[in-house]
């Protein structure tokens, strides 16, 4: 994090990023100090209202974060930002989008937590958007223009006021990762009651150290005194999430059941002192680690795979035959996962994997109608795209006949016609064939 001092001294010339956050409440113009270089600007947690009307003085911005601050209308200064591309606006209390707000080169709009009712059509006439989020906020529909934009791939509208999908949104030729938890929409589907969660009280858990911390909450090594069983507690936070509710989160972990390739839930935590919402669940062996990172700005909605991740065909057909396996038993169950990604899969050397993150999960009618395939199928893409990165390191045992058997899936996993993609029931039999 840099200092409004340093800003202000001149010793930040020559950046390409600058973070500050310390109670501003107007924009530094010292900031135009470094037009030549500048391409990330973070602005977040500070007390702005506004931007200057000549912000594309910065003729090198890439990259806007303004995430909690006190803006009421998304700037309409960022629409002249010729290379902007990404912009950041979680938890303000933005309630107006105006048209002329958005950059022509737009890729990644973050608009999460906010008073939004309603978007601009033009937001469909920005040909290069892959990545947006929307989450909590007041929508009841989306711009129809928005079906023009066949490079989205990721699109979160959870906790917003929708009644209906649009038609036209199941047919989009590259959605992959979908959340719409906790609209009128989803909580109008029948989920079947799961009265076999026991209920462990919290007085009877010792927590330990903090095994890992995300949006949605806080995981803690911890054991179950009365059975002497070393566990993973998962504190939820209360706070909305780019995906969503944390609390739907832990109603999905909890209805899709039991699966080899899920991390079983062992009970829900009663008497927090707080309230606070918590699963216990079983501790994972630390011979796990995650399959990838987390996408980067230039990314955006692929994963970050260490240089040296490389697999032998065996491990990465247990893994895709795992994964498929556990999707498939979560869309019996009327959940699409809504983040099948290797940053959320665990897994070892022999193959072995676990999907977690349950975060943008939602529920679906169990019936069989084009809208319930369609959400299934938009699930598929994301499978053909973890495919293919195993592919891309396999480093043994592939033949040219098998090589051609699993990119010939891939090719039908991710292909533009939604409905014409395979279930993941003939994914699971074409992998057995291997």
């Amino acid at each position: 994090m840099h200092t409004l001092a340093q800003l202000k001294a001149g010793q930040l010339a020559g950046i390409t990023r600058l973070d500050l956050s310390c109670g501003l409440t107007e924009f530094p113009p010292e900031i135009f100090t470094l037009a030549d270089s500048l391409e990330i600007l973070n602005l977040s947690g500070n007390a702005l209202s506004s931007l200057p009307d000549d912000l594309h003085r910065l003729p090198h911005l890439r990259v806007l974060f303004c995430s909690d601050n006190a803006f009421t209308d998304l700037p309409e200064c960022l629409g002249l930002c010729a290379k902007l591309s990404m912009i950041g606006f979680k938890a303000n209390r933005i309630s107006r989008v105006p048209a002329a707000a958005l950059p022509p080169l737009l890729r990644w709009l973050i608009l999460t937590d906010n008073c939004i009712d309603q978007l601009p059509d033009e937001l469909g006439a920005r040909p290069l958007l892959q990545k947006l989020m929307l989450a909590g906020n007041r929508l009841s529909a989306l711009p129809p223009s928005l079906a023009n934009c066949h490079n989205l791939e990721l699109l979160r509208i959870a906790s917003n006021r929708f009644t209906r999908l649009p038609e036209w949104l199941l047919t989009l030729p590259s959605l992959t990762w979908l959340a719409y938890a906790g609209n009128p929409v989803e909580m109008a589907v029948e989920i079947a009651a799961d009265d076999t969660t026991p209920t462990i009280p919290w007085t009877e858990l010792e927590l330990a150290e903090v095994l890992g911390e995300g949006a949605s909450g806080v995981i803690r090594k911890a054991l179950w005194k009365p059975q002497a069983l070393p566990v993973a507690v998962k504190l939820y936070k209360g706070t909305i999430t780019s995906d969503g509710s944390p609390l739907h989160e832990m109603q999905a972990c909890i209805a899709a059941g039991l699966h080899p390739n899920l991390i079983k839930v062992q009970g829900r935590v009663s008497g927090h002192p707080e309230d606070q919402a918590a699963l216990v669940m079983d501790l994972i062996d630390p011979s796990y680690g995650n399959l990838a990172a987390l996408p980067s700005l230039a990314s955006c909605t692929r994963d970050i795979y260490a240089p040296d991740t490389r697999f032998s065909l065996e491990v990465a057909l247990r893994m895709a035959r795992g994964i498929a396996s556990v999707a498939a038993h979560l869309h019996r169950h009327g959940i699409t996962h809504g983040d099948l990604y290797g940053h959320n899969i665990l897994w070892n050397t022999a193959g072995d994997c676990l999907l977690g993150d349950f975060g943008a999960a939602s529920f679906h009618a169990t019936a069989d109608t084009l809208e319930t395939r369609a959400l299934q199928r938009i699930e598929v893409r994301a499978f053909g795209v973890l495919l293919g990165e195993l592919l891309e390191r396999v480093d043994e045992g592939l033949s040219e006949t098998t090589r051609l058997v699993l990119e010939g899936l891939r090719g039908q996993c991710c292909q533009p016609d939604v409905l014409a993609r395979p279930g993941f029931e003939a994914i699971q039999a074409t992998l057995q064939t291997l």
